[in-house]
């Protein structure tokens, strides 16, 4: 059972970056702005982990311009999907299984 704790995925096991890919698991496409207020975050500290999730390949970023100012949102990536659900099956053994 102990064995499964080294399965943790380590880029989403983090207080912050758990919370932005339960967001963005829920909802099909975020904007920097929701993720900031929904998270009671800094830019700062929301960017920093926004790029661990993109470098990972975890995360999408789309940039564009809406009634002519930029606007930035994110979305999982099928392989951020499957990491999501891959850590939280390992989640529900540590807790469920004896």
């Amino acid at each position: 059972m102990y064995e499964d704790i080294v399965e943790l995925d380590k880029v989403i096991h983090e207080r912050m970056r758990l919370a932005m890919m339960t967001l963005l698991y829920h909802h099909k496409e975020v904007s920097f702005n929701y993720l900031k207020k929904a998270l009671k975050t800094s830019e700062g500290n929301l960017a920093t982990h926004l790029k661990v999730l993109e470098k990972s390949g975890y995360i999408k970023v789309k940039k564009r311009f809406v009634k002519r100012r930029p606007q930035t949102s994110y979305e999982l990536t099928e392989l951020g999907k499957e990491a999501y659900r891959r850590y939280l099956s390992v989640l529900k053994r540590l807790l469920y299984e004896n």
